[in-house]
Parts: structure tokens; C-alpha cells; sequence
């Protein structure tokens, strides 16, 4: 018994009129042509600009804000500074593996666990930045306290970090009259940081130290870093 297909018709609505009562089950509809031009028109009208007093704002991929990011970190440096922030960028996201020992130059030393090519960035000296007056007060406190090594380093004539009690491995950098690092002020962001440089190759295990160019004074103190051409004191 064959029984005739019902020929499927629209609605007032311009909605097909599903004689099953649901879409699934009556298969595929082949699409009239005015009722594709007329999708398709209504397609554009809703992918045109919004109105000129609807603003949406779209969050930027992630890539173009790191872009942008450092174009504005760039602006801020000029010259030959901007070998150093790229490498400061480069500091903060991929940090150099070191350790701190036993130093046969001093108590505790800082050694490199990869291979260091001259004129990179090994590591930033970080402490509490402090002025000249609040230096002096604490390293009276330090010697009351009992703390013989205080670790403070000279950003310029007014302003010192201290990473005597807050601090990272940088401090344990020791001295050296023949050096393989150096230390150099860089300004990032309208900041003065202190960023140790490599002077050459540094091979793996060994010691980082730096010229810690101590003003001259009458108390001495004495330098055991063991070079040919050690001075004999830091000061």
C-alpha cells in the first residue's frame, strides 16, 4: 500500500509547517532561493558596525597585549638601553639556574648550574631600597645585633638596597680582583635596578663573582679570592 507524501507547506510566518510535528524526523529541506537571498540579507544586516552610541569593547588577544606591553616598556629606554630591558624581559622569564654553596673564596657563594655566555644578564640584586640616613641606622643595628656580614649595595647618592634580611641568591656573590661578572645600574620603568652581567664564559659549577669596589679606607679588609692578580684587600 503506497499512501501519498502530504506536500509540506509553510506557514503565514514564513516557518515551514513540520507535518510530523518535528523537524528531525522529515529529513532533509531543500532551501528556496529567495529564502536563501533573504537569509543571507538579514546575515549582513547583523554583521554590520553596531550604532555610533553602542560601544563594545573586545579584550585583545593575549599575544597583542604582550606586544603592546613592550612597546611601552621599549618608549621608556633610548639608545643602548634597549639591549638591556629586552634582556631584563628576558631575565624575568627565563632565569638563569644558580646555586649557592660552600665558597672557597668566602663562607657561601653563588655557582652557575648552565652554561653562561659573555655579556648576559645572571641575575638582579634584589633587597629594600633605603636612603643614605636609614642605611647607616641599621648597619649600627646589625653590628648590635650580632650580624657581621650586611649586604647592602650603592644604587647612587642617595638611595641603597639592603638585602641584608630580604634579599635573593645575589647576595651571595662573593668579591674577586679578577672577575667574571660585573654589576651595572639599569633604569626600568623610571626604577633603578642592580643587574649582574657576565664578563666572559661561565662554565658550569663555576663561582660568580664581581668587583665589589669598596671605597678605600684604613681598616682594611682582607681578600682571599686567590687570583693573580689579587689586590689583598677589598678596600
Amino acid at each position: 500500500t503506497s499512501f501519498s507524501t502530504p506536500k509540506k507547506k509553510k506557514r503565514d510566518d514564513g516557518m515551514r509547517e513540520h507535518v510530523t510535528g518535528c523537524a528531525r524526523s522529515e529529513g532533509y529541506y531543500k532551501i528556496d532561493k529567495k529564502d536563501k537571498l533573504k537569509y543571507l540579507n538579514n546575515s549582513r544586516a547583523f554583521a554590520e558596525e553596531p550604532p555610533a552610541d553602542t560601544q563594545v569593547r573586545t579584550c585583545p588577544p593575549l599575544a597583542t597585549r604582550a606586544r603592546s606591553e613592550q612597546r611601552r616598556l621599549l618608549s621608556s629606554f633610548t639608545g643602548s638601553c634597549d639591549s638591556d630591558l629586552l634582556k631584563f624581559n628576558q631575565l624575568k622569564f627565563r632565569k638563569k639556574k644558580l646555586k649557592f654553596c660552600k665558597s672557597h673564596i668566602h663562607d657561601w657563594g653563588l655557582f652557575a648550574m648552565e652554561p653562561i655566555a659573555a655579556d648576559e644578564m645572571v641575575i638582579e640584586y634584589v633587597g629594600q631600597n633605603i636612603r643614605q640616613v636609614i642605611a647607616d641606622m641599621r648597619e649600627k643595628r646589625y653590628e648590635d645585633e650580632g650580624i657581621g656580614s650586611s649586604y647592602m649595595f650603592r644604587v647612587d647618592h642617595d638611595t641603597i638596597i639592603d638585602a641584608t634580611k630580604c634579599g635573593n641568591f645575589a647576595r651571595f656573590i662573593n668579591h674577586s680582583c679578577n672577575p667574571n661578572c660585573y654589576a651595572k645600574v639599569i633604569t626600568v620603568e623610571s626604577q633603578k635596578k642592580i643587574v649582574i652581567y657576565s664578563k666572559q664564559h661561565i662554565n658550569v659549577n663555576e663561582e660568580i663573582t664581581y668587583d665589589y669596589k669598596f671605597p678605600i679606607e684604613d681598616v682594611k679588609i682582607p681578600c682571599l679570592c686567590g687570583s693573580e692578580n689579587c689586590r689583598g684587600t677589598l678596600n
